[in-house]
């Protein structure tokens, strides 16, 4: 049996493919993450940026 061609692109962003590439498999997410942010500093930086003003209003609450 032979192994499966690698999918193409299906013309969405190569942030796409590489959100695919760096997140799929079988490595601890820890792994998977540190190799994104070697990828692509920018875009982790900008997701986790994100990520924290979530839990920020999350934990501020309503005080009204």
């Amino acid at each position: 049996m032979t192994d499966p061609a690698p999918q193409p692109s299906n013309g969405k962003t190569a942030l796409t493919d590489d959100l695919r590439s760096h997140f799929g498999g079988d490595a601890p997410i820890a792994d998977k993450a540190r190799s994104f942010a070697k990828a692509r500093p920018w875009t982790a930086a900008a997701f986790v940026a994100g990520a924290a003003a979530v839990v920020l209003g999350t934990l501020r609450g309503n005080r009204g």
